[in-house]
């Protein structure tokens, strides 16, 4: 089965393309942060490259969150777009499941994204190939996090969440993946596709990404209703 698969979920974007157990092709968005206007130039791009036309897709992959409330929304509309554009089957997995998904490690998986004011997006795997869930995300304070993982010599972090607290980590006796794995990637959610096709959507009209978090608007509208 041809599946696009996009995660907009961090500053650092992806796309690739894959069939059956292969991945046809893939790629970083060159901008940190202008998914709006680099991600549908980059779809072009890999379809070229990888000579596929959009009409032979047989699905969307999206990494549904936690992460850039901005990014996720653009990556939902696009996502969403091409399945009632195409009647494509969309499936959708943890953005941060797509950081480690498919890599293997020693122990249990911890995959981080920075949330801001010293909390992060976290959810944890005691296993990831295959891929074996055990706390779902949720929004942490970093200290609060790595208390509940001791001893942290059983654990490896990932994400932009664990490269920003990596001395903490460290210190700490977690250990990294390799920092070229420290973001969400579309092959990830090839990956997740076979490893996991009760992840499509039923209702795509209604579905919507895991924010976790209020947008900025939300916070400030809320602060104006309560003075």
């Amino acid at each position: 089965m041809l599946i696009l698969a996009l995660d907009t979920s961090t500053d650092v974007g992806s796309v690739a393309i894959g069939d059956g157990n292969a991945v046809v092709a893939a790629s970083t968005l060159p901008a940190r942060g202008a998914h709006s206007e680099s991600m549908l130039p980059a779809i072009r791009d890999l379809l070229t490259k990888a000579d596929v036309a959009i009409g032979h897709l047989e699905g969307v992959a999206v990494g549904s969150g936690p992460g850039s409330f901005t990014g996720l929304r653009v990556g939902a509309a696009l996502a969403k777009g091409l399945c009632f554009a195409r009647r494509l089957p969309l499936y959708a997995y943890s953005s941060l499941s797509a950081v480690v998904a498919g890599v293997s490690v020693e122990g249990g998986a911890c995959a981080m994204f920075d949330a801001r004011g010293g909390r992060v997006f976290a959810a944890t795997y005691a296993s990831t190939v295959p891929l074996v869930d055990l706390a779902a995300p949720r929004v942490w304070t970093v200290p609060d996090l790595l208390a509940e993982l001791k001893p942290l010599d059983a654990w490896t972090f990932g994400g932009d969440g664990a490269v920003r607290h990596e001395g903490l980590i460290v210190a700490a006796g977690g250990r990294l993946l390799p920092e070229d794995h420290s973001r969400p990637r579309a092959e990830a959610l090839l990956h997740l596709v076979r490893e996991r096709p009760e992840g499509r959507v039923g209702d795509v009209r209604g579905w919507q990404p895991e924010y976790l978090l209020p947008s900025a608007a939300e916070r400030i509208s809320d602060r104006r209703v309560l003075r």
